[in-house]
């Protein structure tokens, strides 16, 4: 009998009443392992409603309450790590090494929240008049949704409800319904842990779920990371409705490989950050720039790396690349490698066509290496999200940076030299909000917050470190005068309020 995944609201499990479902395959076998309940309009309002009632507590709860519990949640989650890895595994497809890594760069911001008590301080000016001062605040702003993709559905998610509770928020999670199982054993936890019911809230759904959450009153703010297109709707709709959003896009991540660059290193890094999670992650290095004469030579080490990748299972050990999330995503993917060639392209590698003995129906392609591609073809301008790694040639680092920045996208981006001036100048003219330096997926530590220019963002902060405490909470400045025990009454005064 197919598994059921149902809402988590108020602390426990509330079986889903529309009668709408969703399928979860096994995207190794292409079978249907699981059904995911999707959220009526009113199932949507009665997690926000639990969320509300939650908040009226836990708003005023104490640093020391909350933050004791997030450390029994890390706790917790680090003892649950592999089982969380399985399940990702189990609906996403990646391998159990980079699911396990997944769950370690969660737990960065459950850190990051576990001492959100320094970042939470105030400041304080005294005597800025006669017997007058002024502090700053932060307060929490209510209730909070994240609405969450498929290629991370543990880590993601804890780039958002961590920094959100810690802040005195309740939090209502919205996953992606393809893998939907991770953030159900994350809610678990953290009622293991000792989280008030209501505090953090999970609905399963669609485009009726989402749309409920942008309009809902008591919704103060919405987090989301996807494609641009919806970080675009979701960004209009809810601004429209009078909420903070913070709307992660998509990307097109470029590396420019200068003509004194260990090339070597930048093949590995390349093939490492093209093909690794199947290339399903928006900070994938999906396009490569070729400075000069290095091209040939780096497209050769390329290829040779590539045919050695191991694609198989991501619950078999030996598996370097698992498979890609959906048969539909796949054939999509596939169609940019087939149409490559009449747009200009070199196919240096097609991977499309492969199968995987014994896993014949799994959600299989090969790794695919695309040479000299125009700026015009399909293949470029659009973000693929799968392993497919494109090549483009230019004469100088002038030509390069041009190129890079006129894409409408501005996540990642990365350089490969031994040139620190080289370095330096990128670093400041690169138009984009993480750049990496002989790194080539440049994913901030979670002290440091994470996010992109242009098409890759919409909304004015990023998500965790700074940038993640100010989204979740909001200033409020006091002036305080207290009359000396010895004064007398000052009468009324109805001029301008003065300083001096």
């Amino acid at each position: 009998m197919t598994k059921t995944v149902n809402h988590w609201i108020g602390g426990k499990t509330v079986e889903g009443t529309s009668g709408t479902y969703g399928p979860v395959t096994d995207p190794a076998t292409g079978a249907v392992t699981t059904q995911v309940a999707f959220a009526t309009v009113d199932e949507v309002d009665a997690a926000v409603a639990t969320a509300k009632q939650a908040y009226a507590t836990w708003g005023q709860s104490s640093l020391a309450q909350r933050t004791s519990i997030l450390f029994k949640f890390r706790a917790l989650l680090d003892a649950h790590r592999d089982e969380i890895a399985e399940l990702i595994t189990a609906e996403h497809g990646k391998v159990h090494s980079d699911a396990l890594g997944e769950v370690a760069r969660g737990l960065e911001i459950v850190d990051l929240a576990c001492g959100i008590a320094v970042q939470l301080k105030g400041e304080l000016s005294t005597q800025v008049a006669s017997r007058v001062d002024v502090s700053s605040i932060r307060q929490p702003l209510g209730v909070v949704a994240g609405i969450t993709p498929f290629n991370f559905p543990a880590m993601v998610p804890m780039w958002m409800f961590p920094m959100a509770i810690a802040c005195g928020n309740t939090f209502v999670l919205k996953p992606s319904e393809k893998d939907p199982s991770a953030s159900m054993k994350v809610a678990e936890l953290l009622a293991e842990a000792g989280l008030p019911d209501g505090v953090f809230n999970v609905v399963h759904g669609d485009k009726v779920a989402v749309d409920r959450l942008l309009e809902h009153p008591d919704v103060k703010a919405v987090s989301f990371v996807g494609s641009t297109p919806i970080a675009r709707y979701i960004h209009t709709t809810a601004s429209a409705n009078g909420k903070r959003v913070q709307a992660l896009g998509g990307a097109k991540n470029h590396m420019l490989v200068l003509p004194d660059a260990d090339l070597d290193a930048a093949a590995d890094a390349a093939v490492s950050a093209a093909y690794g999670s199947a290339g399903e992650r928006c900070m994938a290095i999906s396009a490569v720039v070729a400075v000069g004469a290095v091209g040939d030579a780096l497209v050769e080490k390329i290829r040779e790396r590539a045919e050695k990748i191991k694609i198989g299972p991501g619950n078999d050990p030996t598996s370097e690349m698992g498979p890609l999330i959906t048969a539909a995503h796949r054939d999509k993917v596939a169609s940019y490698v087939t149409g490559a060639a009449a747009q200009g392209s070199e196919v240096v590698l097609d991977g499309t066509g492969y199968s995987v003995e014994g896993y014949e129906n799994g959600h299989w392609i090969g790794l695919s290496l695309l040479d000299r591609v125009p700026v015009t073809s399909d293949a470029y301008r659009d973000e693929i999200f799968g392993p497919v790694l494109c090549v483009l040639r230019v004469e100088t680092y002038e030509e390069g940076v041009d190129l890079i920045n006129a894409s409408p996208f501005g996540n990642g981006t990365a350089i490969f030299t031994r040139d620190g001036g080289a370095a330096r100048r990128f670093q400041l003219e690169i138009e984009a909000g993480m750049v990496g330096v002989n790194v080539p997926i440049p994913v901030p530590v979670g002290y440091h917050s994470f996010g992109g220019w242009k098409d890759s963002l919409f909304g004015d902060h990023h998500i965790y470190g700074n940038d993640g405490t100010h989204f979740y909470t909001r200033g409020k400045v006091v002036t305080t005068r207290w009359p000396d025990p010895s004064d007398a009454p000052a009468g009324v005064d109805l001029g301008f309020p003065r300083n001096h």
